[in-house]
């Protein structure tokens, strides 16, 4: 907490320099809101870019290097390590390398785009995604439901399901974006806009408008089903992150009919859904 208010204070009085990039979310003019949102888009020291770098490695690195201190702290009391704690470390571990491999696809991100770089992210950053993502490893240490393997089986496949529909709609995103006519993608539907940007309306796009946090979140589920079913403490993440998911995709809405203006109206009538195709 100390580190990241400090790193937050100094971000904050750098964004008063001349000819800086600022969020416009956190340009109010109020000194507390705009500490706690960030001014300025996207801080560097040189090439150095702080907010793409916190976002992506000391938290995310962090999580790992806790979860497999989890594992070795489980090993040592028991003399064995459990079924759930070896895929808690692998499916968190997937996540992991996903983000850090699809580097690229962070660029396109509300946090990258549109957030300033402030206490929020800063702390959620560095903070937060560590200390609070590896909870479910901590949770095994002393409380391990030792599920059966055909349990564990049906929970693996709850995850590889949530990868498939996250990275699947990711990945087609990300394609479309660098060359709609590669042949991956060429096939796929979409609205042309007048600002000039394609909107998808087909492939994992057509099914949902948010279909990637749908599969995000069903990830995170298998994260706590490993947990076992006795307490709700290790469901805090699916409970938080549905929350997440929620109000970023409400803010989202309300940028794109800001961005889009009728197009945005004509594009949700095309493809209805927010998470779940024919649900919601």
């Amino acid at each position: 907490i100390i580190l990241t208010t400090m790193l937050s204070a100094y971000l904050y009085m750098k964004s008063f320099g001349k000819g800086l990039l600022l969020a416009v979310g956190g340009n109010s003019g109020n000194h507390v809101y705009d500490f706690f949102m960030g001014r300025e888009l996207n801080p560097r020291w040189g090439g150095f870019d702080w907010k793409e770098f916190c976002e992506l490695r000391p938290g995310l690195i962090g999580w790992m290097i806790l979860n497999l201190a989890m594992m070795s702290k489980q090993y040592e009391r028991l003399g064995y390590v459990t079924g759930s704690m070896i895929l808690i470390n692998i499916f968190q571990g997937l996540y992991v390398w996903d983000a850090l491999y699809q580097e690229r696809a962070i660029l396109t991100t509300m946090d990258i785009t549109t957030d300033g770089f402030g206490f929020m992210l800063v702390f959620g950053d560095l903070g937060w995604v560590p200390f609070t993502y590896s909870l479910q490893s901590r949770y095994l240490v002393d409380h391990d439901p030792h599920l059966q393997w055909p349990v564990l089986a049906c929970i693996i496949g709850v995850n590889c399901f949530g990868y498939l529909v996250f990275r699947g709609a990711n990945g087609q995103k990300d394609a479309f974006r660098r060359n709609p006519n590669a042949t991956e993608v060429s096939h796929l539907t979409y609205l042309q806009t007048k600002r000039g940007t394609k909107l998808l309306t087909s492939g994992w796009w057509g099914m949902a408008r948010k279909i990637n946090y749908t599969g995000d979140w069903i990830m995170g589920l298998s994260w706590c089903m490993v947990c076992g079913f006795e307490s709700i403490v290790p469901y805090y993440y699916a409970i938080y992150f549905a929350i997440l998911l929620i109000h970023r995709s409400i803010r989202d809405d309300h940028m794109c009919k800001e961005k889009y203006g009728d197009d945005w109206d004509k594009y949700k009538s095309i493809v209805p859904y927010r998470f779940i195709p024919g649900v919601i």
